[in-house]
């Protein structure tokens, strides 16, 4: 087995590896390529960004600068999801994304981890672990979703909030470490924020 079949598979590996570090070199410039373009770019973004990723949907935008250790290589995106700027994918091994998905500024999102051993870090060891986030989720602002966590569709993730484990699906959750504070509940389908209503031109 490769140091790169490793990668994705949970095991340890050396992530200095010459033949891992030459290709996640090529996907950096590339990554590089899409943070310099202009506004006005649009086409040329969406074409990197299907370049750029292992899979990528219809109607997806992700506002540069985009942060990522391998450039989206290892990154599946449904169909529309919008990330705000610095968004950060530590994408080391595979992260998933669904439909519709909505990411806030300055949102990470890591796959990569490194043993509490000192001696093993000193060999520079790593070991990654999958992230799944569902389908129609919003991740608030400055949120950090942590290796191996899976967030179920529809939730929402406060800002700032510490993702270290999974979130099931339907629910509000919050704070560092991010837990559940309530289910989506049919007042959520009435009303938009606290007392105010939703228009029926939105229903």
């Amino acid at each position: 087995m490769t140091e790169y079949d490793k990668m994705h598979d949970g095991q340890l590996y050396h992530c200095s590896d010459e033949e891992i570090m030459k290709l996640q070199l090529e996907c950096l410039s590339k990554l590089y390529e899409f943070n310099d373009t202009r506004p006005s770019e649009t086409k040329k973004r969406d074409a990197l960004l299907k370049d750029m990723f292992v899979g990528i949907g219809e109607g997806c935008y992700i506002e540069p600068p985009l942060r990522a250790n391998w450039g989206g290589h290892h990154v599946y995106f449904g169909n529309y999801v919008y990330a705000n700027f610095n968004l950060t994918l530590v994408d080391d091994t595979y992260i998933y994304v669904g439909d519709y998905t909505m990411i806030g500024p300055n949102v990470t999102i890591a796959t990569a981890a490194h043993p509490i051993s000192p001696e093993l870090r000193k060999k520079v060891a790593q070991y990654n672990l999958p992230v799944r986030i569902g389908a129609n989720v919003w991740i608030g602002a400055g949120a950090v979703i942590v290796p191996g966590v899976t967030i179920g569709d529809n939730s929402v993730i406060g800002a700032g909030s510490v993702v270290t484990k999974d979130i099931p699906e339907g629910v509000v959750a919050v704070g560092n470490p991010c837990r559940v504070l309530r289910e989506i509940t049919e007042h959520d389908r009435e009303y938009y924020y606290k007392d105010r209503p939703i228009p029926p031109e939105w229903r």
